[in-house]
């Protein structure tokens, strides 16, 4: 398969969807940088868990650490002193009179792409992969296919230069991503995401689940082990 020349910038928070679309840049693209955010959430420990990752993955694939290159992080703490949601600060996980759970944070999604945008123009990088996904997922606005395909003309006009998001999950469960990892990267790949990754909204990493670390108790984990389940009794 010949690679895309063109520069790839993952939005990489460490979790397992983010990670999932790391593995796909890597195996689709030959140049690969990530970059994460530090807006004060509270499973801060996710900033830990994507060093990790990010050495994991080029410890066990050779080729792939050939094509990953720089890592960013961004200090986006404004962003948790503007917000008052349960991923900010310590509030109870529900459902709001909007329709929307209390984890939803106004514009994250369109400012980490406004300011990942920002750092792959500098960087001569001209796709974005994101992790979004609205099949299975909490609802958030800022993950829909129609707000990214926007956001991905304004981001384009805005700084007069072709800008790609790129979002391999948009369409896919969450057993449906753990059948992609498997395809891309086989039972190491997930073997490393089950063990380094982090996505639980509570930054619980006391207790290994057979689907990895969390609580067991929030949307995230929920979602995640659901996937997990359907997987592997799919396979």
């Amino acid at each position: 398969m010949s690679l895309d020349p063109r520069g790839a910038l993952v939005l990489f928070s460490g979790g397992q969807d983010s990670t999932a679309c790391l593995a796909w840049a890597l195996e689709h693209h030959a140049h690969v940088e990530t970059i994460g955010f530090d807006y004060g959430q509270r499973h801060v420990v996710e900033l830990e868990c994507r060093v990790q990752v990010r050495e994991a993955i080029a410890r066990s694939f050779p080729l792939w650490a050939g094509r990953l290159a720089n890592d960013h992080v961004l200090d986006l703490g404004l962003l948790g002193q503007i917000s008052d949601t349960a991923l900010t600060s310590a509030r109870a996980i529900e459902m709001q009179a909007n329709g929307l759970p209390s984890t939803f944070v106004p514009g994250r999604n369109l400012l980490f792409l406004g300011f990942a945008a920002t750092v792959a123009y500098r960087r001569n990088l001209s796709v974005l992969v994101g992790g979004m996904c609205e099949t299975d997922y909490s609802g958030y606005p800022d993950c829909r296919d129609n707000t990214l395909k926007a956001l991905q003309v304004a981001l384009s006009l805005g700084m007069a230069t072709p800008m790609t998001i790129e979002t391999p999950l948009m369409w896919l469960d969450k057993a449906r991503t753990w059948a992609l990892t498997d395809r891309l990267g086989g039972r190491a790949l997930n073997e490393l995401i089950l063990e380094h990754t982090h996505s639980c909204y509570l930054g619980d990493r006391s207790v290994r689940h057979a689907w990895g670390y969390g609580c067991n108790a929030c949307p995230a984990c929920e979602l995640r082990r659901k996937g997990y389940e359907a997987w592997c009794a799919s396979a």
